[in-house]
């Protein structure tokens, strides 16, 4: 078992075991199309999503990851998303205040679901994961959505649905 202490914007000596292996032993319920680093590659999140928190995870993650970067080396990462960083080219995501107003944002992963996920694929289990797993099936009506709507590999129908489907790993390249 390896313990993990996180300290970035969000979270100080906050502290989490890995009790599985990296990206096995997931729940038989939950079966994401895409890993944290397909999905960080692919661009998601306008490129702002975990630019303050890159020690907590493997640096292969981020060695190809389309993240908004600083105008000059040593100086402070961007604070707003660049949705061009996006794979769909647009934004698809809602303010961090949203999510809490709706309850969406367990005190453990004050980020949200895409950091939940990072963290359990890691190998950490926990008792929210029941809910997050819930949250992630409920994803599926948007792919029936674009499914339904948009002929095959037409990545100009439904754009900031299927960006969103990529957020919560599923693969909407390949609807």
């Amino acid at each position: 078992m390896k313990t993990i202490t996180v300290n970035d914007r969000m979270q100080s000596n906050y502290t989490y075991e890995l009790t599985e292996p990296v990206g096995k032993n997931f729940d038989p319920e939950f079966k994401p199309h895409l890993t944290p680093q397909e999905i960080l590659e692919l661009g998601a999140f306008g490129g702002k999503y975990m630019t303050d928190c890159i020690d907590e995870f493997p640096q292969e993650w981020f060695a190809h990851a389309k993240l908004a970067q600083p105008a000059e080396q040593g100086k402070e990462w961007p604070k707003k998303r660049d949705k061009l960083l996006n794979f769909f080219g647009v934004n698809a995501s809602q303010p961090l205040s949203v999510w809490r107003a709706k309850g969406w944002i367990h005190p453990d992963d004050p980020r949200g679901w895409f950091q939940w996920y990072c963290r359990y694929y890691m190998g950490r289990r926990h008792p929210d994961d029941v809910r997050q797993i819930k949250r992630w099936k409920a994803m599926v009506r948007h792919v029936a959505q674009v499914a339904n709507k948009c002929r095959p590999y037409d990545y100009s129908c439904n754009t900031r649905q299927r960006q969103a489907l990529l957020h919560w790993g599923y693969d909407s390249r390949k609807l």
